[in-house]
C-alpha cells in the first residue's frame, strides 16, 4: 500500500514523527507540493493525505488507484468531495484535535487586545517606565471583560469551549448555531438570533464552517447592526469576512479591534487591506497550532487511515 503526504510541513516540521504512517504501508512525506507537483507525487499511491493542496475531479480522474484520502485538518473543501464520492473514495478529516488549542488563542487575541501586553513591555524596555514621572502608566485603554457579553456564532465543540472560558471570566454568552441544543442554557449563556447577537455583544467570535451561506456573512450590512466599538475575533475561516468591509469599519472607529487568526487568502497577500486597518492584530494561522493539538491530529491521521484499511473508515465527510 503507498502512501503520500503532499503537503506534512506544517503538521511536523521536525518535532513529531511519522511513524505511525510508516507502519502502515510504503510510505513518502513532502513538505509542500505546488500544482504542477500534484500527479506526478500521487503517482500510484492508493492513500493520499493532504492538508491545503487541492485535490480537484481533475486530478481523481487522473490518479484511478486513490482509495482513500485523508485530510490533516477539520476544514475539507481543499477536495472535490463529490467527485471522490462518485468515485466511492472515502475522505476523512480530523474533528476534534484542537478545540482546546483554538478556543485559548481567541482568548491569546482578546486579551492582547485588551491590555496590550507586548506594547507596554516594549516600552518598559525602551525606557518609558524608568523615566515616567509616576509609578504606572498605559499606553492604551485597558479593558476588562467581566460583565461584557461575548457573541458566539457556531456553537459547536470550540465554541462551547471557547464559551466556558468567557464564563469563568464572568463574561455572558449568546450564542447562536442553526442547530441549538437549548439543554446548554443556563443564566449566563443563552440562544439568541444572529441579529440580536450582532446588536448585544462586546465581543463576536466566530466558530462557523466556511459555506456558501456563511461565506463573506461579517460584511458592510451585518457590521451596521453591530454595537459601536465591539470587537471581533475569527480563529475560523478567513472568507467569512469580506475584508475591505472590515478594513474601513476599523477606520471609522465602528468597531474598536479585530484579532484575526485566518484571513481569505494564506499566506496573506501584500495588498490585504486588513494590513493598513488600525486596530487590527494578525497572526499567521496559527491558533491550531501547539505540539500538543499537533500530536493528537497526527494521532487521529494514522487512526482514520488504520479505520479505513480495516474496513471500517470513521470520520468520513462524504
Amino acid at each position: 500500500m503507498k502512501i503520500v503526504v503532499l503537503d506534512g510541513y506544517t503538521l511536523n516540521p521536525g518535532d513529531l514523527s511519522w511513524e505511525g504512517f510508516e507502519a502502515l504501508g510504503e510510505f513518502t512525506c513532502h513538505d509542500r507540493t505546488e500544482e504542477n507537483q500534484i500527479l506526478s507525487r500521487i503517482g500510484e499511491a492508493e492513500i493520499v493525505i493532504t492538508n491545503k493542496t487541492p485535490l480537484t475531479r481533475e486530478t481523481l480522474e487522473k490518479c484511478p488507484r486513490i482509495k482513500y484520502i485523508g485530510i490533516l485538518a477539520t476544514g475539507y473543501n481543499v477536495v472535490d468531495i463529490e467527485a471522490a464520492r462518485e468515485k466511492a473514495i472515502p475522505v476523512c478529516n480530523i474533528p476534534t484535535y484542537g478545540t482546546r488549542a483554538v478556543s485559548q488563542f481567541v482568548f491569546a487575541l482578546l486579551l492582547a487586545i485588551c491590555h496590550r501586553v507586548e506594547d507596554h513591555s516594549k516600552s518598559v524596555f525602551e525606557g518609558q517606565w524608568s523615566g515616567a514621572a509616576d509609578f504606572c502608566y498605559w499606553n492604551h485603554p485597558l479593558t476588562e471583560l467581566a460583565d461584557k457579553t461575548m457573541g458566539i456564532i457556531g456553537f459547536g465543540r470550540i465554541g462551547r469551549q471557547t464559551a466556558g472560558i468567557a464564563r469563568a471570566l464572568g463574561m455572558k454568552v449568546l450564542a447562536y448555531d442553526e442547530y441549538p441544543d437549548t439543554s446548554l442554557e443556563a443564566d449566563d449563556l443563552h440562544y439568541t438570533s444572529l441579529e440580536s447577537l450582532y446588536a448585544e455583544s462586546d465581543v463576536i467570535s466566530l466558530h462557523c464552517p466556511l459555506f456558501d451561506s456563511t461565506r463573506g456573512m461579517i460584511n458592510r450590512e451585518s457590521l451596521a447592526l453591530m454595537k459601536d466599538g465591539v470587537i471581533l475575533i475569527n480563529t475560523s475561516r478567513g472568507p467569512l469576512v469580506v475584508e475591505e468591509d472590515l478594513a474601513e469599519a476599523l477606520k471609522t472607529g465602528k468597531i474598536r479591534a479585530a484579532g484575526l487568526d485566518v484571513v481569505a487568502t494564506e499566506p496573506i497577500r501584500e495588498d490585504n487591506p486588513l494590513l493598513k486597518a488600525p486596530n487590527c492584530f494578525i497572526t499567521p494561522h496559527i491558533a491550531w497550532a501547539p505540539r500538543e493539538s499537533r500530536s493528537r491530529l497526527m494521532d487521529i491521521a494514522v487512526e482514520n487511515l488504520r479505520a479505513f484499511l480495516d474496513g471500517n473508515p470513521v470520520n468520513r465527510v462524504n
